[in-house]
């Protein structure tokens, strides 16, 4: 046998001892007790013709029911064993698992129905050296007898295989039904056990007392009450196990269902049932399995172009539309100082690792500010402040984070510098590329300006400079910026004020009093809207 084969060896049970002993004992017991309502109902309820020796009878009959009950007990749960056993010849004994712990309440309930029909053939010939119509009740009896205690049979190791079955079906789903579904079936069959059966017996004894004619009204009413009274047990029982049978499935599914609702995904239902119910099972885990994959994909997404954009793509829901619209707003652009020495002069994990570390920083901050990181260019980074989302007072929370950032950078990162520069106004903001490649950005004055202040920001103390243009629109942010100088950017024919955190000299020295990271934090007071 191939190496690779799983779980099950050849010759095995398919389920452990205690579940044999529990399916021997159960299927055992309600075969004793229905054959001893059978034995009741046969010779003291049904009518009968007055016969001579009626105590020698029932004694004869009690003997033999016995010795049948001594016999066929041993042997069906030596059969039954067998239908729970994987053969030693099988080429797949998975595969043969699976069918075996399925079938297994047909098999079993076929076998228990056969010991009842030879109980039959031997009560009939047993009974009728006495009376031909007692040899005909008899045998009425004991096979409307076998139909019920079969069909109970078939329930009670359903019930009891439902974790074998959750087993074998993990994976692999139950197939579907193309005639006959699997819920027909049995709602046809709980039917017969419950109605047509119980109801069968009482037109039995009323086609007995009319062909025969002797049955006193009292015996007559007797018989009634007896088989209805049983036909009331019977069809409660049926009633019971069909609706069991069909709410629990269901009832797990709701409940799964209610769960992803809530938004919990970590849901898995054991597929034990082997009809359209265990179809629903298994197509309830497919969906959230699907969900799951959605929500990982929505996750990745979310991370590689930002949440706000993920959020806005989402909600959208008119497909992919190229160019986008012009909107206020504010930029903060971060690139490393002296990363080209630092890659030559460092093993690749280390430069790796501080430029993640870095960027932690960089995210963090922007972050807490209302913002999103746009792209990371090699050790560059670009976030976005009031796009694609609005963002109260953008000005203010890019001036925020940039003065986190210089803060945390110093205070956790020392050992590496890095120009910070903010700007704001109108930009383009949207989806820049081709339809089978694209991404969302802003383009426009004041990302050019940030990318310029941040080359400036490499030589002024504190490494953190704003466009004055943002400053003047900014909210209460603009109290801890002032006024440093005017500078003509690079590729920019008019001056560019600029300003720096107000902790920072203008003159080059170092500032007299540090800003604090967390006295940053706290003074990003921007909402969404």
């Amino acid at each position: 046998m191939d190496a690779q084969r799983p779980a099950t060896r050849p010759g095995r049970q398919v389920v452990g001892l205690p579940v044999r002993a529990l399916l021997a004992l159960v299927v055992a017991s309600a075969n004793v007790i229905g054959a001893a309502v059978v034995l009741v109902i046969a010779a003291f309820v049904l009518p009968r013709e007055q016969l001579l020796d009626a105590v020698e009878i029932r004694l004869v009959n009690l003997v033999v029911l016995a010795i049948y009950l001594l016999v066929a007990v041993p042997v069906g749960i030596w059969f039954g064993r067998r239908k729970l056993t994987v053969r030693r010849s099988s080429r797949d004994p998975q595969a043969d698992e699976r069918q075996l712990v399925l079938r297994a309440p047909a098999r079993i309930s076929s076998m228990v129905a056969l010991l009842w029909v030879v109980g039959a053939v031997l009560f009939c010939f047993l009974n009728l050296r006495y009376s031909g119509r007692l040899g005909f009740s008899v045998t009425a009896t004991v096979l409307i007898g076998g139909v019920t205690t079969s069909a109970l049979s078939y329930l009670l190791v359903e019930r009891i295989l439902r974790r074998a079955a959750a087993r074998v079906l993990s994976g692999r789903p139950p197939k579907r039904r193309r005639l006959i579904t699997g819920v027909m079936l049995r709602s046809v069959g709980f039917w017969a056990l419950g109605t047509a059966v119980p109801i069968s017996g009482i037109m039995l004894a009323g086609l007995v007392a009319l062909v025969f004619g002797d049955s006193s009204p009292t015996q007559l009413a007797v018989t009634m009450l007896a088989l209805g009274g049983t036909a009331i047990g019977v069809g409660l029982i049926t009633t019971l196990g069909a609706a069991r049978a069909i709410a629990d499935p269901v009832l797990a599914v709701r409940r799964a269902l209610a769960r992803v609702q809530n938004g919990d995904l970590d849901v898995s239902l054991p597929v034990y049932d082997n009809t359209e119910l265990g179809q629903l099972q298994a197509g309830t885990n497919s969906m959230v399995e699907g969900l799951r994959e959605r929500e990982r994909i929505r996750d990745l997404f979310g991370r590689h172009v930002g949440r706000d954009v993920a959020e806005a793509a989402s909600a959208r829901g008119d497909g992919i539309r190229l160019g986008g619209e012009v909107r206020p707003v504010a930029v903060l652009f971060v690139d490393l100082v002296g990363s080209t020495t630092m890659a030559a002069r460092r093993p690749p994990e280390e430069v790796v690792a501080v430029l993640n570390r870095f960027f932690g920083v960089v995210v963090e901050c922007v972050e807490q500010a209302g913002g999103w990181i746009n792209k990371f260019e090699g050790d560059a980074a670009l976030a976005v402040f009031g796009a694609p989302l609005d963002l109260d007072d953008a000005p203010g929370a890019a001036l925020s984070a940039a003065r986190c950032l210089g803060a945390r950078l110093a205070e956790e990162m020392p050992e590496i510098e890095a120009g910070i520069g903010v700007s704001a106004g109108d930009a383009v903001a949207g989806n820049i590329g081709d339809p089978r490649r694209f991404e969302y950005t802003v383009i426009g004055d004041p990302v050019n300006e940030a990318a310029r202040l941040t080359e400036l920001a490499k030589s002024v103390p504190g490494r953190v400079v704003a466009a004055a243009r943002a400053v003047d629109v900014a909210g209460s942010e603009a109290a801890r910026w002032r006024a440093s100088e005017s500078v003509t950017l690079r590729g920019r024919d008019e001056p560019t004020g600029i300003w720096v955190p107000a902790g920072h000299a203008a003159d080059g020295a170092d500032g007299a009093e540090a800003t604090d990271p967390a006295d940053v934090v706290g003074s990003a007071e921007n909402g969404r809207r």
